[in-house]
């Protein structure tokens, strides 16, 4: 470097002089609705191990299995499948799974079976998004960014202490619909 540019002479060396930042990169995370296919299937797996082995359920029909997308169980009474839900409900959250996520239908008559049909649900709609944006907007804290990306929120600031604030406002609200926060830059 030449002297009359931004540089400082040390002893017989010129060196940059050293710069602030200007502009400091916006911290970010994503709030998702995402659930591990993996675990769902332990959790399947351990309902019907559970089932083929409890005296209660002893020939009365009772199963549980993948049907496509759905999860399907089946049993000769009303209250012997809502049972079966009950069991697989409770190896959902030994796993870690929240029950938010489980869409599970009412128990429905099918020749002499009753059966319920359950779904997992995954990604936040449109209108879910729209509904945590505006909560993010007005209670949390000023400067806190939430742009909604398909089936995600993107919530960026300059603090990271401002998102873990959002983070906590977040958990303390009652959502019918599971949140994880992911990606955090």
């Amino acid at each position: 470097m030449r002297p009359g540019t931004d540089a400082v002479l040390y002893g017989r060396h010129y060196a940059p002089r050293y710069k602030e930042p200007q502009d400091m990169a916006d911290s970010s995370f994503d709030i998702v609705s995402k659930v591990e296919r993996q675990e769902v299937d332990n959790a399947l797996n351990q309902a019907g191990k559970e089932i083929s082995q409890r005296y209660d359920f002893k020939n009365v029909g009772a199963s549980i299995s993948w049907s496509g997308e759905k999860i399907l169980m089946e049993a000769n009474s009303e209250e012997r499948v809502k049972a079966i839900l009950d069991v697989f409900q409770s190896k959902l959250v030994k796993r870690g799974i929240s029950l938010k996520a489980l869409d599970a239908g009412e128990p429905q008559l099918s020749g002499k079976e009753y059966k319920i049909f359950a779904s997992i649900e995954e990604g936040i709609s449109q209108e879910n998004a729209k509904k945590v944006a505006k909560i993010i907007r007005d209670e949390g804290p000023k400067g806190v960014k939430a742009q909604v990306q398909g089936d995600e929120l993107r919530v960026s600031s300059k603090s990271r202490d401002d998102l873990q604030a959002v983070q906590a406002l977040l958990k303390g609200q009652d959502f019918d619909f599971a949140l994880q926060f992911v990606n955090y830059r």
